[in-house]
């Protein structure tokens, strides 16, 4: 009989690999605030390594996915790590070069990996785990250690500044890239000494026989407007997602009794709220769906923010002797709902797509960009008319989403063959 091989190291890397796609992505919203000191730019240009980060998706979101299907889990994987240690290099020796230009491009470099990383590892672990139950229980436990990544980066950062945002360096912030660089490496040694199953990977014969004059489809998944608005909804929903605790974190960094400190351990707390609501999200999901669940989310997101706009600042709570402003709160409890938007938009978008699914998926990840460019644009407007008023950005974002919830998430072209 032959024994089934054992995936637990490679899994455990995934797991890794899935906690460090978080992990990263946020280190890079957070580091706005060190490179608004070091380098003297404005709110907006702060936001650049994000954008960079995320415009990087738009380039590699297809592309990744040829990659995946034409050279397999382990060569993506093996290259999404290469690149992720060559991103957060470049990201570290920007410091001592001081060369803001340098850390952009590390940023958007890294932004390459983050794409290919989130292309692989979910169908990966799903292999890995034999599929079914099993492949579904992998990819939630990666989902909880991805939010953890999430939500250990600003407040990582925040203790590494300390509590002066006038003395915040790019070097400040060598010791997490160092060990990012060090987790990558581990990942890279053990994927590449690792047999993994290859069961999606084209074969040479099938590449030939698909290149071939078959007849080619006259529909793609841009042919249901359902898909079309839901992919929108998506590059509206990261950049929501993203820009509301990095604007907070900009402001928070700025207040005399506050710093950049307690700026990164609050805005952590968005992040865990984003962890809460999956949990939460994933007990009700049975029961609600994704239809109810995304309007009610998106409307009381849009409540909070209106909050976090026009509630007066100088209205403030005493924690640990600090004075935290109370309208940072609903801040940190809209979390609760960009937690389940990811899930509920693909879902509605890719009702009824068949077998359009894996090519609605590419594109989806190629929007993924929205979570630079809104928060650049936001923080565009905080520069012009300052924090809390910027906000009126993710309130349109979240204004749209809600529009696809009630409206265009229904599929009217259920004429096309599937």
């Amino acid at each position: 009989m032959e024994k089934k091989q054992n995936f637990m190291l490679p899994i455990a890397v995934m797991f890794m690999l899935y906690f460090m796609i978080a992990f990263v992505t946020n280190f890079a919203g957070s580091m706005g605030v060190i490179v608004k000191n070091q380098y003297g730019v404005s709110n907006a240009l702060s936001q650049l390594g994000t954008l960079a980060n995320f415009i990087a998706y738009a380039c590699m979101g297809v592309p990744a996915g040829i990659i995946l299907k034409r050279k397999g889990y382990k060569f993506t994987s093996l290259a999404a790590v290469v690149v992720g240690l060559v991103g957060v290099a470049i990201q570290w020796v920007s410091g001592p070069l001081g060369s803001f230009a340098v850390y952009v491009c590390g940023a958007f470099i890294a932004g390459f990996s983050m794409c290919m990383l989130n292309v692989v590892v979910n169908p990966m672990l799903n292999t890995l785990g034999g599929g079914g139950n099993r492949g579904n229980q992998l990819n939630l436990l990666g989902g909880t250690l991805n939010s953890l990544g999430g939500t250990l980066a600003p407040v990582l950062l925040g203790y590494l500044v300390g509590g002066s945002i006038e003395t915040a360096k790019v070097a400040d912030a060598a010791p997490a890239m160092i060990t990012a660089m060090s987790i990558f490496v581990v990942a890279f040694i053990v994927i590449f000494f690792t047999d993994i199953p290859e069961p999606h990977k084209e074969t040479e014969e099938r590449a030939l026989r698909l290149s071939g004059k078959g007849r080619k489809d006259k529909h793609s998944p841009l042919s249901f407007r359902h898909f079309v608005l839901g992919a929108v909804a998506i590059f509206f929903y990261v950049g929501v997602e993203v820009g509301i605790p990095n604007i907070a974190n900009l402001y928070m960094s700025e207040l005399p009794e506050v710093g950049p400190a307690l700026a990164g351990t609050f805005v952590g707390f968005y992040w865990l709220m984003m962890l809460a609501g999956r949990l939460v999200g994933g007990a009700i999901g049975a029961k609600v769906s994704s239809r109810q669940m995304l309007s009610f989310v998106s409307a009381v997101a849009i409540c909070f923010l209106l909050l976090v706009m026009f509630m007066p600042s100088d209205i403030t709570i005493v924690i640990l002797d600090y004075n935290i402003p109370v309208n940072m709160f609903f801040m940190i409890l809209c979390g609760l709902c960009t937690s389940v938007m990811w899930g509920s938009i693909f879902n509605l978008a890719a009702e009824g797509l068949g077998k359009y699914t894996p090519a609605a998926s590419g594109i989806f990840m190629a929007l993924v960009c929205g979570g630079g460019i809104l928060p650049f644009f936001q923080g565009l407007l905080a520069d012009a008319v300052g924090y809390m008023l910027s906000y009126i950005v993710p309130i349109i974002a979240l204004a749209y989403i809600f529009f696809y919830a009630t409206v265009g998430s229904k599929n009217v072209n259920t004429d096309i063959e599937v």
